[in-house]
């Protein structure tokens, strides 16, 4: 079994501050009482998960991407070897924040999902509390928002820049990326989160794909960072 140890200061600090909290209730309609990863209840989606495959493209294996011109072009350009995002220790974005191979950790408060991720200890922040801004700055992760539906977390994201790939095979996306997640504990030791693309500048129809979890509750995070001296990101050109 696989052994972790937290090292990141920002992963130790949040940890316990979220788990001195009174209570993991989330907004909308689950049941009050605090509950633990390893409760069993379907609406509690915390604790420390990995990956139970892995996502290199994610769009269906033996079609071709329902590029437009700008999108097609934009992809052919794209060089794995020198252009992919994270080799510049730049973010992953969304959704291969979510596909990268390394563990996450999600914390549940009243007003904010967060799910940190082992690769690169990167932080994602889901307001349960509020709408999108209406003038967000452009970031790599975008603007995420959420509300339940039952047992299934929506998580709503918008407000993206146009550096990062949607997959690790160099998909692009522009700054229309819209994206929504269905987050769900299929059952204890199963999590999905099932994605739809909508990126009207870059791909002609909306479309979707899925991620599946398995909880790992004897696992921590460790530290991950990047140092990436060995290679030169490249932004492509408009």
């Amino acid at each position: 079994m696989r052994s972790h140890r937290m090292t990141s200061v920002l992963g130790i600090a949040m940890a316990l501050a979220l788990l001195s909290a009174a209570s993991f209730a989330q907004s909308g309609n689950p049941p009050k009482a605090a509950k633990t990863s390893n409760s069993g209840d379907l609406y509690d989606i915390s604790g420390v998960w990995n990956y139970d495959h892995f996502h290199n493209d994610i769009f269906p294996t033996g079609t071709t991407p329902p590029f437009t011109p700008w999108g097609e072009a934009r992809f052919k350009a794209a060089n794995t070897l020198v252009n992919d995002p994270n080799l510049g220790c730049l973010p992953h974005g969304v959704p291969r924040v979510m596909m990268a191979p390394l563990p996450i950790e999600i914390f549940q408060t009243r007003d904010r999902v967060l799910i940190e991720q082992e690769s690169l200890n990167e932080m994602r922040q889901i307001h349960m509390n509020r709408g999108h801004r209406v003038d967000p700055d452009p970031s790599y992760n975008g603007d995420s928002i959420g509300h339940w539906e039952g047992k299934v977390l929506v998580v709503d994201t918008t407000g993206f820049n146009d550096i990062t790939w949607l997959d690790h095979g160099g998909l692009p996306h522009s700054d229309q990326l819209h994206v929504i997640e269905r987050i769900q504990r299929i059952d204890h030791d199963t999590l999905r989160d099932d994605f739809t693309i909508e990126d009207p500048k870059t791909y002609t129809k909306i479309w979707t794909t899925s991620q599946g979890y398995k909880l790992h509750p004897d696992w921590e995070l460790e530290e991950n960072v990047c140092e990436s001296n060995h290679y030169v990101y490249h932004p492509q050109q408009q």
